[in-house]
């Protein structure tokens, strides 16, 4: 397998490109076009790879599926955050049964072994897009374990981008995970995608790298190999044509911009000092550790799930209770909260003990405090841990549960945390939480809004298809609508309500936040720092009028140019 620079036979094209803005920032120089395919040498030389049986074939793909596995989660143990996330994932695809028995028939249908790999790809690719929602995310996965298979069975190197040998522009097709994970910032000065959206998973390992990004770029394969082009990661653009000059002068004031926001080291504020709590998004001990290198004030989000997905049994509730210590603790010293969310299982992340098998549907299904239903002690099993883990640290343990539809749900929900001496509170990632934030306030102490999957339920959208990368971008102002409702339901009833999704990182969108009464913000750590220089720049005057431009908006390119204007 290679990864090559390559002209791909195309033209520079001498417009501006525009796509979705990931991760702020300028760049520029020459473009490294990535493709990754097994040599054909190589692949020509395997032919029908010469099993004598059916059985021969199939312990050729085990081994060569073991080895992915290993390789996945290798990296994923190298990995913190979302990177671990979705590398951990990867690894238990590449082990699913169901994958090796769509192998199995196919070989004894008759087919080569390359052959029956690729059908079997395809055959869940097929059936995931088919479920839509987060399920459809995993297509860039899915290929991503055939290339590494492949490469495994001839004999090649798994697939990888390479480092450049001088700093450059990265421009795929799309990225998996492995790929995604791997990049160097100092190598990579910032990441093009022709496919995916705001929130698939390269966007969001390309945020927590602090990696200017833009994806959904409709003509980024167009672009030739060693050009140079000026990526604006705030704006979602690519400029082929802009003169050299230029380029190093804006890229260089945006130096000074990056190099000032090093210096800001919090609490979070506006100009006029309104408060603003800023938060991090923590995965486990490691991810929490690195948190309080931050000018943070505590986590908005422990993703409690992810400590599991490589688990095949619950684990107990005081094995629990030390893995939730890990994070509890460092932040439990300086006096700040933490935010934990009971698991959300279910799927684009399947865990063994908990989630249901075979579902039409898994994104809208059974997933989150739903699993609860059908397995109440698992969710009070897990309370139990939690509570330990604050008894045992001192920490203030507020706790969340995500996938909350009805008033119903949430006061059940807040009786079982209340009674364990926690903080309870309900994330707001279906369009029904949100309508209803008032009501929901009546039996929480906080809501969270999860504006990644709130996004992909209000536009009914799925989040990586890139045909459909503008409706799943968080600036659309239906979703906006429901951050409003939602936040103007804090206020009334004078209680917290913070927004953890992708959203929070975006410095631009975050004054918008704040201006509709958000009252907290948490995000990858990497992202702290530019949030918190923005809203120290400007006042709450400024901040609720770039809720109102943004909400005014026909559209989010006309959303973020008004709240831009308001910066000029």
């Amino acid at each position: 397998m290679v990864t090559t620079t390559t002209d791909v036979g195309q033209s520079a094209p001498h417009s501006l490109l525009r796509g979705t803005p990931v991760v702020p920032g300028l760049a520029y120089g020459p473009v490294l076009v990535v493709t990754q395919e097994v040599s054909p040498e190589a692949v020509a030389s395997y032919g029908d790879g010469g099993h004598a049986t059916v059985d021969d074939a199939l312990a050729a793909y085990d081994l060569a599926a073991v080895a992915v596995a290993e390789g996945y989660a290798a990296k994923a143990a190298r990995a913190t955050g979302a990177a671990a996330e979705v590398l951990t994932a990867s690894a238990g695809l590449t082990r699913d049964k169901g994958l090796r028995q769509a192998v199995g028939t196919r070989l004894e249908g008759g087919e080569a072994l390359l052959a029956a790999v690729h059908g079997a790809v395809e055959q869940f690719v097929g059936v995931f897009a088919a479920m839509g929602g987060l399920m459809a995310e995993r297509a860039t996965d899915l290929r991503d374990i055939e290339r590494r298979l492949v490469a495994r069975l001839v004999g090649e190197p798994e697939p990888g981008v390479a480092p450049p040998e001088v700093p450059s522009v990265v421009v795929a097709s799309d990225l998996a995970p492995a790929d995604t994970a791997s990049l160097e910032p100092g190598r990579v000065l910032a990441l093009v995608t022709q496919r995916g959206g705001a929130t698939s998973h390269t966007a969001i390992i390309a945020r927590q790298l602090g990696i200017p990004c833009v994806v959904g770029v409709a003509a980024a394969l167009g672009l030739a190999a060693g050009s140079h082009v000026l990526v604006d990661g705030a704006a979602g653009t690519v400029d082929p044509a802009v003169a050299e000059d230029e380029a190093r002068r804006l890229v260089e004031e945006d130096r000074v911009r990056r190099a000032a926001l090093e210096a800001w080291a919090g609490p979070g504020a506006t100009a006029d000092g309104a408060r603003v709590t800023l938060l991090a998004n923590v995965a486990d001990g490691e991810s929490a550790r690195v948190a309080t290198d931050v000018p943070v004030e505590g986590v908005g989000l422990f993703r409690t799930e992810l400590c599991f997905l490589d688990r095949r049994e619950e684990p107990t509730a005081e094995e629990q209770a030390d893995i939730y210590a890990e994070v509890l603790g460092p932040f439990a010293a300086a006096g700040h909260h933490v935010v934990v969310r009971t698991l959300d299982a279910g799927s684009d992340k399947p865990i063994a003990f908990a989630t249901l098998e075979d579902e039409e549907n898994p994104a809208l299904g059974v997933r989150g405090l739903r699993l609860a239903e059908h397995n109440p002690q698992l969710l009070e099993r897990q309370l139990d841990g939690i509570a330990d883990a604050a008894r045992r640290t001192g920490a203030d343990a507020w706790v969340m549960a995500p996938m909350v539809a009805t008033v119903a749900e949430a006061a059940a929900f807040a009786e079982q945390v209340r009674r364990r001496d926690l903080k309870p509170g309900v994330m707001v990632e279906v369009p029904s939480a949100a309508l209803l934030a008032s009501r929901f306030l009546e039996v929480v102490d906080f809501l969270s809004i999860g504006t990644n999957d709130l996004t992909q339920y209000v536009m009914a959208a799925d989040r990586l298809a890139t045909d459909l990368a503008y409706l799943t971008d968080p600036w659309q102002p239906a979703v906006l609508h429901m951050v409003a409702i939602t936040a103007e339901a804090g206020r009334q009833a004078r209680k917290p309500v913070g927004v953890c999704g992708e959203a929070a990182a975006d410095p631009l969108l975050a004054m918008a936040l704040v201006g509709m009464g958000v009252t907290s913000l948490s995000m990858a750590p990497a992202a702290v720092r530019a949030v918190g220089a923005q809203l120290a720049a400007v006042t709450r005057a400024t901040c609720e009028e770039a809720a109102e431009a943004a909400l005014a908006a026909a559209d989010p390119r006309a959303g973020r140019e008004a709240v831009r204007a308001l910066l000029a």
